[in-house]
Formats: C-alpha cells, structure tokens, sequence
C-alpha cells in the first residue's frame, strides 16, 4: 500500500512531508542511493559511512603487520590470537547493540558505541606488547556492532519490496571499509615514511587518520540521523506515537524464534568467513607468494572492494526474487550463493599459483557477500517487535563464525593456511544446510508451501503481543507491517484473503 508523500498524515496534527513516496508505516517504497533525501536516504548515507568508518578502524592493523610485528616480536599465535580478538568483542556487543537499537533507537546506539571505541584506535599507537596489541584489536572491534544499528535503521525506513537493497548497499559499501583499509594503511604509512619517520614510528602515527574519521563519523550520526520515518525514538514517545516496551518480552520473543539461530549460524559462514578472510588474506599472500606490502595490500583489498557491488547484488536478487516466488525465492536464493561461496573457497585454498589464487579469490569474494547481503534480505521479516534483537543475534553469529574459524584453522601452525582455507570452505557448505528448516506458515520454506491452515501475515506477527497490549494498541505499528509484507506471498500476494479489519481470527 503506497501513499502519496506529499498529503499523508501522521497522528498528530501536522502532515507529514517526505521525499520519497512512502506506505502505511511511512517507509519508503523506492530506493535512490545517490539521493541525500531526509530521513530515509540521509540515514541511509550516514549509517553506510559510519560503519566503513568503523571496519577502516578495526581492519587497520593486518595490511601493516609485517612491519608490527617485527616491532613487536610477534609470533604467529600472537597475530592469530589478536585477529581473533578483533572480532570476538563485537559478539556480544551486536546483541546488546540490537537490544539498543528496539529500545533507544539506532541513531543513538550507533553514535554511542562509534564514540566509545575510538579512543582503544587511538591507543593502537602505543601498543608496545603483544599483550597491548590484543587488548586494542579488542576493543576496537566493538565498533564492529555498528552493523547492527546499519540494518535496523534500514529496515525501519524502507518497505518490504526494496528493505533487502536498502540492508545489502548499506551493509556492503560499509563493509568496503575492510578493503579500503588494506590500500589507506600502507599508503598513509608510506607517506608518513617520506617524511623522514623510520618504519617502527610511521605504523603507530598512521593509526592517528583511522581515529579521527570514526569520530567525525559518531557526531555526524548524533547531529544529522533521524531513527524513524516519524522522529526520533525520545520524541516519538513523548508523543505517544511510540510506546516504551517491554525488555523482557522484546528479548524473549527473538531467543524462542528460532529462525533467528538458524540464520545466525549460517551468517557465521558468509560474514564470519569475510571477517577471517579480512585478518589474514594480505599476510598470505606476502608469506606464500613472496609478494611485497604494497601488493599484497592490493590484493587483499580486492577481496573487500567487491562489496562495492556483491552485497548491494546479493540485497537486491533477495528482492527480486521476493516479487517472483515471495520468501521461498529468498530463502533458495541464499542457499544457492552462499553453498556456491563455498566450493570457491574450497578451490581457493587448492590452487598453487599467484594469478590463479586471485582469480579465484575473486569469485569467491562476490558469492560469499552476497550472501551476506541475501541473509538480511529476510531477517526484517523474523520478528516485527524484536528486530532489534533479531538483528544483533544474526550479526554475532558472524563474529562467532569468524572467532571458531580463526581459532581452528588459522591460530598458530596446525594447519597451514592454505590447507586452513579449503577446510573453511566446507564449514561453509555443511552450515548452510539448515537453510531447509526455516519455514514462515504463510509464506512456506525452501521445500515446503504455506500452511494449509491457511495462515497470514497477520497470525504471524500477532504472536508477539498478548492481549492486555492488543488492548492497549501497542501492536497497531506490527498490523501495518503484516500488511505491507504481504508482498512475500511472491505471486500469490492477491490469492490469499486478508481480514477486513486487519486482525488474525484466532491468536496462535
């Protein structure tokens, strides 16, 4: 249901004004990326920056470190055991992110966090042991959970027909920041060189730039985003236009979905694997093929440059798929990319020669972000009141998919790194088979059709409130979100009936 942007009212008195043509719920029905519109694609622009911000951070230590840890006198369980430090902290940080973003809205969550870890980016330039350099790749991969507020936000402002797009360019030019990372750092650090500082003093100043673009990034969040299509959360409350829920409920209806854990272990294998490809991809090329810093720099940064397009492509095939066959197009379509990511990294690991490893890293690169862009194409329709928490579970699978990746395959020399990406590449294809078991009553699943029971949107989401808040009205907000997904049906989205008044006849 489209409503014309220019006369559609609020609940309030004053009418509401956008840009872009918007549904019930005020959420944009089209998606224009190089529009800076407010609200809708402002925050789109921040939120992207703000995480490539955050990744440039986190991600800014592996293209130096075969100068750091010569300064340093790493060995290679400590480089293995930082990296995995960088990725494990934002595992619980995306839970609690998600769970600020239901209750304080993502402007704030983001800002907040963006802030908070700038400073250990900083500090980077005054590790002086192993032990130091742990403790801030740590902490700066908390930054990591700005992803989460990345895909709340976009699913609070864009429909159903275009909210996968939406997720995978946010999600994909913001994760560029882990390629373009590889080229920043060893061009900040050459330049800095030139300028007469000796090699062990122009790793730890380059680390200055990183610091202060993440910075920038939170005020311009806090000053410039807006949470909703409507206002901020505060001023949407005091309004009563939003209500203050329930932590409790909110929490317990994402842990008891348990397509929620589903798609957090397969996430574990496309982002998961992004992130472990990220950490160790430039020191492998520099060890295996004899290549020097500034070409293994390139090279890894191809791998993370491909988000420019295979994220932003693997939302919109999510999408298109959706108009066609509904949820079970997105459900098939993820499997498919992300089972095919995996067999290229399988090859990835076998092939012997430097043009063959990138050709194939290449490939591998586009099928496995995709897939991460496929999987937030159907997490907004989880859970309508815990998105939030939803969001954040799945983003953590991703951290702890990197974390037992990097702990199996790539700490200290049980397996060579190679024989380490091969075997990576089966976890990727066996932990993307219970893709099968999600199944939505009205929409189906990969080998299952809707109920016959004849199930709808609106049965579905009305299990998240009881009847002393449908009462109240808290779920008015969730009625007008079954409604507008009823697009995932695919073509069947005018067969099956809708109750006059917009209310399931019996709660489940």
């Amino acid at each position: 249901m489209e409503i014309d942007h220019r006369t559609e009212p609020n609940s309030g008195s004053h009418p509401a004004k956008f840009a872009l043509p918007v549904d019930s719920e005020h959420k944009a029905t089209v998606f224009r990326p190089f529009s800076a519109a407010p609200p809708h694609m402002r925050a789109f622009h921040l939120s992207w920056l703000s995480f490539f911000a955050c990744f440039v951070s986190t991600f800014a230590a592996p293209p130096l470190l075969p100068v750091i840890r010569d300064d340093l006198d790493l060995t290679a369980t400590d480089i293995g055991n930082a990296g995995i430090a960088a990725v494990s902290g934002a595992v619980f940080a995306r839970v609690a992110m998600g769970t600020a973003c239901d209750l304080f809205g993502p402007r704030l969550a983001s800002a907040a966090l963006t802030l908070l870890t700038a400073p250990a980016v900083f500090c980077s330039a005054i590790a002086a042991s192993p032990v130091s350099f742990l403790l801030v790749r740590f902490f700066t991969g908390f930054s990591l959970a700005t992803f989460v507020s990345t895909q709340f936000w976009m699913s609070s402002l864009f429909s159903a027909g275009v909210v996968g797009t939406a997720n995978g360019l946010a999600g994909g030019w913001g994760n560029l920041g882990g390629g373009a990372t590889q080229l920043i750092m060893p061009l900040v650090f050459s330049v800095i060189r030139q300028t007469g500082a000796v090699k062990f003093t122009a790793w730890r100043i380059a680390f200055f730039i990183p610091g202060i673009i993440q910075t920038l990034s939170a005020f311009f969040i806090f000053f410039l985003g807006q949470d909703m299509p409507d206002g901020n959360f505060s001023q949407l409350k005091k309004t009563g236009e939003k209500h203050k829920d329930n932590f409790s409920q909110v929490f317990r209806h994402a842990i008891t979905n348990y397509r929620g854990w589903i798609l957090a272990l397969t996430y574990g294998y496309c982002f998961g694997v992004e992130l472990t490809i990220d950490n160790i991809i430039a020191q492998y090329f520099f060890d295996r093929f004899n290549v020097n810093l500034h070409t293994a720099g390139i090279i890894a940064a191809s791998f993370g440059l491909a988000n420019a397009f295979s994220r932003p492509g693997g939302g919109r095939l999510s999408d298109l798929m959706a108009k066609r066959y509904g949820m079970r197009g997105r459900l098939w379509a993820l499997w498919t990319v992300q089972s095919l990511g995996g067999l290229f990294c399988i090859v990835l690991g076998l092939v012997g020669s430097l043009s063959a490893s990138v050709a194939v890293m290449l490939v591998f690169s586009v099928f496995v972000q995709a897939a991460c862009g496929l999987t937030f194409g159907i997490v907004p329709f989880v859970s309508r009141r815990s998105l939030g928490v939803i969001s954040g579970m799945t983003g953590a699978g991703g951290n702890v998919g990197a974390v037992l990746t990097q702990l199996i395959f790539f700490r200290g020399s049980r397996y060579k790194t190679e024989t380490g990406i091969t075997l990576m590449g089966v976890m990727i294809v066996c932990c993307t088979l219970p893709m099968a078991f999600i199944y939505f009553p009205q929409w189906g699943g990969m080998l299952l059709g809707p109920s016959p029971k004849g199930a709808t949107e609106e049965d579905y989401y009305m299990t998240e409130w009881d009847s002393e808040e449908k009462d109240k009205g808290f779920h008015a907000a969730s009625l007008k979100f079954a409604d507008n997904s009823r697009s995932e049906r695919g073509r069947r989205v005018d067969s099956v009936p809708t109750p006059a008044d917009q209310t399931p006849a019996t709660d489940v």
